[in-house]
């Protein structure tokens, strides 16, 4: 567990479906899980002592509901999903609609971006200038520790000039719309500091793949 920034912790974990790294979050002001993965070094243990526990979970897309039931069963806090991926939950699971432009706990705010599927969502968080993104932006390099931004292969995309060309959109307005600093990667490390330096590159670039499958 790291933290990466003030209140802000992450963790990679192995993803037992697709078997590579992915990156979790947890906000200790409010006690806010994101597309939560249980740390495999200190397992569910470590949110015992903390001073805020697990309250809510925010998940960027439909895809990352990971080990939200383990959270849930323990500490019975909502999840909550972009509506538009509400489909995906058709085994009781308790999930709980938002809708892009909405106010979530712990002072984040859902902002659309779509492109890859409908519900692909990318958490704002003013108050730390630091902004999530789910599966539309990913970091390449060892373990997506050092890499440079880019998107999935093109395998994983329906209508690859298509998809590429809506999520630079995106980018290009949340660029235009907002003040962030900071980037927080479901796929791939943090990039703290130059966040919004390295996805105005990319943009302006033109896009590129991270990594290739």
């Amino acid at each position: 567990m790291q933290e990466v920034l003030p209140d802000i912790f992450h963790w990679p974990a192995m993803h037992p479906r697709i078997h590579m790294e992915v990156s979790s979050y947890w906000l200790e002001d409010g006690g806010i899980l994101i597309d939560p993965l249980v740390p495999t070094e200190v397992g569910l243990e470590w949110f015992e002592h903390r001073p805020t526990a697990p309250a809510e979970i925010l998940l960027s897309n439909r895809h990352h509901y990971r080990d939200s039931a383990a959270f849930q069963d323990i500490y019975c806090c909502p999840v909550y999903c972009n509506r538009a991926g509400l489909h995906e939950f058709t085994s009781g699971e308790r999930v709980v609609a938002f809708d892009p432009g909405d106010s979530l706990p712990g002072g984040v705010i859902a902002q659309e971006v779509g492109g890859l599927c409908a519900d692909e969502t990318a958490l704002y968080l003013p108050s730390r200038r630091a902004m999530l993104f789910a599966d539309g932006v990913v970091r390449g390099g060892s373990q997506g520790q050092t890499g440079r931004l880019g998107f999935v292969p093109d395998v994983l995309m329906d209508d690859p000039p298509e998809t590429k060309r809506h999520l630079l959109d995106a980018f290009s307005r949340l660029l235009a719309e907002l003040e962030f600093d900071h980037l927080l990667l479901a796929h791939g490390g943090p990039v703290i500091g130059d966040g919004r330096a390295q996805l105005e590159e990319f943009v302006e670039c033109g896009g590129r793949t991270a990594f290739q499958m």
